[in-house]
């Protein structure tokens, strides 16, 4: 009798667990119209070749790659600075000046950016919840996410069979550890950086940043693919640095994968990084395959030469505020997708279908959702003042209270920098 009551009692737990992780990343209200719902197993069979794209215009500067980073090991290790003075954008399509000039200048019907393209490129891979608002304005289509929505943020073993802990309060909760992600990942781009002024400058300055600001090291590459005859799309491209190479400028971007607890991923990354890197890779490529799946889409939509993974990890397990780096790698973009199975004729084939389907669609507001608990993305079409005045963060401001980090990703990322996390995680302790 023992027995069978611990069991059911264990499955519940499970169940709880379940429900727990998996919810969905935006409210569903019951006056938005489902339109159609699409199973992950429909994308697998899609392909399409684009030619080659055309760039539109550079935005930004770059400051150069410290070559040094490469020669980083687990026994030289270097701690993780913080930048709290560098301003981080991450500024939806619709707000952004330079697409609404092209959009303005009839340059294409379909505009994104790339870590929305990214999203919807590697679908079939995400576990979590996600959610994409699409407008169609007269024959236009944009791609738009929310203000502090889940895109703004890494997931962290999203898809791992070890399970997170559920409360949202706990270092290693899914949230907690998808914020400490983002601040580690903003925080790495600018470390391997020559800080010495020297910068590539092109067209056009930083298009979202203040005169005086001190901008993160980045170039926005505003691209153009051709779909059909008479579509093209416009995306938006991040690139973090730039290394010279044989005289020629080459193109890095810059990204960090975190380890929180070595028992959750069974490898520790001090003690095999230097000997069986294959090893450590192939751990992070079963628990996190979404988020190097879309780095990778990122890196290839960029036309980046090259990809730099960091190595980071806790200085403790239990202390998610100081970080040592243990080691950077570099790969080249479509070699690492050919070595994760990533297929770029089906990463553009599913973006096509999706394009194909919302062209079919009324002028409006619509809503692309990935469930939270099935393999499948559901559209609905909904109101035209929905997500304005924080219709859908209302139910954040209790849980942000919690976790000193949260508070401050959410009211950073909302207003599209995120800076001053000491200063938060300060007066959040006291």
């Amino acid at each position: 009798r023992d027995r069978l009551y611990n069991l059911n009692r264990s499955n519940q737990n499970q169940q709880r667990r379940e429900a727990a992780i998996f919810k969905s990343s935006v409210d569903i209200q019951p006056e938005w119209n489902m339109l159609d719902q699409i199973p992950f197993s429909t994308f697998s069979k899609l392909s399409f070749s684009v030619p080659e794209p055309e760039d539109l215009l550079i935005c930004g500067a770059l400051e150069y790659y410290d070559r040094s980073f490469d020669r980083i090991t687990p026994k030289n290790e270097r701690r993780l600075e913080r930048f709290k003075n560098r301003n981080f954008f991450k500024v939806t399509t619709t707000d952004d000046p330079v697409i609404r000039r092209l959009a303005n200048e009839d340059k294409a019907t379909v505009f994104a950016t790339d870590t929305i393209l990214s999203t919807l490129m590697c679908v079939p891979r995400s576990v979590y919840s996600w959610d994409i608002v699409i407008q169609r304005v007269g024959n236009k289509l944009f791609f738009d996410k929310r203000d502090g929505s889940q895109l703004d943020l890494l997931s962290v073993h999203e898809t791992s069979q070890e399970p997170l802990p559920e409360a949202k309060d706990d270092i290693n909760s899914a949230y907690s550890l998808s914020v400490e992600a983002a601040y580690i990942n903003q925080n790495f781009s600018q470390q391997v950086l020559v800080r010495d002024g020297n910068k590539v400058s092109f067209d056009e300055p930083n298009p979202f940043a203040n005169e005086g600001d001190e901008v993160a090291s980045v170039a926005y590459r505003y691209r153009r693919w051709k779909l059909d005859n008479d579509m093209h799309l416009v995306a938006r491209c991040e690139v973090q640095s730039v290394v010279d190479v044989n005289n020629q400028k080459s193109f890095l971007t810059l990204n960090a994968l975190n380890e929180f607890d070595p028992k959750y991923s069974g490898v520790d990354w001090r003690q095999k990084l230097e000997t069986q890197r294959g090893a450590v890779l192939a751990t992070e490529l079963k628990n996190n395959a979404n988020k190097l799946a879309k780095w990778t889409a990122q890196a290839i939509l960029a036309n980046a030469d090259s990809m730099k993974l960091g190595y980071v990890s806790r200085v403790h397990p239990r202390d998610h505020f100081n970080h040592v780096i243990l080691g950077v790698v570099g790969y080249k973009p479509r070699d690492f997708a050919a070595q994760i199975n990533l297929n770029t004729a089906n990463m553009w084939g599913i973006v096509k279908s999706i394009v194909d389907l919302c062209m079919k669609l009324n002028e409006g507001k619509y809503v692309l959702v990935k469930d939270p608990s099935k393999p499948q993305v559901r559209i609905y079409e909904v109101p035209a003042d929905a997500f304005e005045n924080d219709y859908v963060e209302e139910p954040l401001p209790e849980e942000e209270q919690v976790q000193p980090p949260t508070e401050d990703a959410e009211d950073g990322e909302a207003n599209g920098t995120t800076n001053d996390v000491e200063d938060k995680e300060i007066e959040a302790q006291n």
